[in-house]
């Protein structure tokens, strides 16, 4: 795929900022637990955060395929931030743009288009994850209120987050057409930070089970319409699941470049390890799978741009490269020997940040669902 002069600017834009400002920091930010929202700050003086925004709402205005290389670009820096920055541009940003009324364009989308606000989405529960329609968070109305209740698990930045967007039953008696989508402030009253996860990965990001205590929320913070909210989480699915595959890709490269210049140093038995066939085969290997899942996801991308429904390419994507980044970060660590088991090299941190790849989202075995019902349909 040729990519415009616009698009590879936003490429090598994030990809520069990530070498700069993220790489370095990485290691150090993990072990003292630090989530650097400054850096989601800098993202939003680029641009990135509201890459596909409108202009006019403060965003950069790029198309869905910049958004994909300039998430590559991060994720090979560091998953958890770039997971942020994801969470934050699709659904949040995306579904204001699509949704919401020119007040809460401009009270909620500009200020988080520039990055001076950070946003979260909060939709999954201890009890209802991958089966969204299962959600028993409420929200009864009192007026010109509502009121919520109810605990959100897995939670993205739900501790940084100064935006939610929730989901929650506004009437139960109508199953998935009476869930409501509420964006609104964190500071509202009644929004808790329970508990913040202990993670395998992504720990330059807060992951948070937030607990919504009698939370007061304007009526006038609804997206869309009331009982539009199982509708408005759906529509956004397709983009979070190719954005993790644009994930996956950027983890399991810099996984690749990290083997390919160990091998090139590392010496046994008189040579370096890149000229031992072996090595040579493995390296091969990972970088044939990596290049496949880049030209799916370039493709899948490009196809949204164009227009056209692309919610089962979307599944095989995010399945294939997700997979993909896992075996190719195993790989990695195989090349480093015992070095690669240590902190002191970066792909163990590869390793750990791509697993989940194959978890959120959907997992692989809700994506195969999803493929097989649409191969098999009459």
């Amino acid at each position: 795929m040729i990519l415009t002069n616009e698009q590879e600017m936003i490429r090598d834009t994030a990809r520069e900022f990530a070498k700069k400002e993220i790489t370095p920091n990485v290691h150090a930010w993990e072990r003292d637990h630090i989530v650097p929202t400054h850096i989601l700050s800098h993202l939003g003086e680029l641009g990135l955060m509201g890459i596909c925004v409108d202009e006019k709402w403060g965003g950069a205005g790029a198309d869905f395929v910049s958004y994909i290389l300039a998430t590559e670009e991060l994720a090979a820096a560091d998953c958890g931030i770039c997971n942020m920055m994801n969470v934050h541009n699709s659904p949040v940003c995306a579904a204001l743009q699509e949704y919401g009324t020119d007040e809460q364009k401009a009270r909620l989308l500009q200020p988080l288009a520039q990055g001076k606000l950070f946003g979260a989405l909060l939709l999954t529960e201890p009890d209802a994850g991958s089966d969204a329609a299962a959600i028993k968070t409420k929200a009864v109305r009192q007026g010109d209120k509502y009121i919520l209740n109810g605990t959100k698990q897995f939670v993205t930045s739900g501790r940084t987050a100064n935006v939610a967007m929730i989901i929650a039953v506004t009437d139960p008696s109508k199953g998935s057409k009476g869930i409501t989508c509420f964006v609104t402030r964190t500071d509202n009253p009644g929004y808790k930070v329970s508990r913040v996860e202990e993670k395998l990965g992504h720990r330059n990001c807060d992951t948070c089970q937030i607990a919504l205590e009698d939370m007061e929320v304007s009526a006038d913070d609804i997206l869309g319409q009331p009982g539009e909210g199982y509708k408005i989480i759906l529509s956004f699915l397709t983009a979070g699941r190719i954005a993790i595959a644009a994930q996956a890709v950027g983890v399991a490269r810099a996984a690749l470049e990290c083997s390919i210049a160990y091998a090139r140093e590392r010496k046994t038995f008189g040579k370096p390890l890149a000229e031992h066939q072996t090595i040579a085969f493995r390296l091969a290997d990972m970088a044939t799978q990596i290049t496949v899942a880049r030209t799916m996801l370039l493709n899948v991308a490009r196809d949204k741009d164009l227009g056209h429904v692309v919610p089962v390419e979307a599944s095989m994507v995010k399945l294939f490269a997700s997979e993909m980044a896992e075996k190719v970060c195993s790989e990695a660590i195989q090349i480093h020997g015992g070095y690669g088991f240590l902190s002191d090299y970066p792909v163990e941190k590869f390793y750990r940040d791509a697993k989940v790849l194959q978890i959120y989202e959907g997992s692989s075995e809700v994506q195969k669902i999803l493929i097989s019902r649409h191969i098999l349909k009459d």
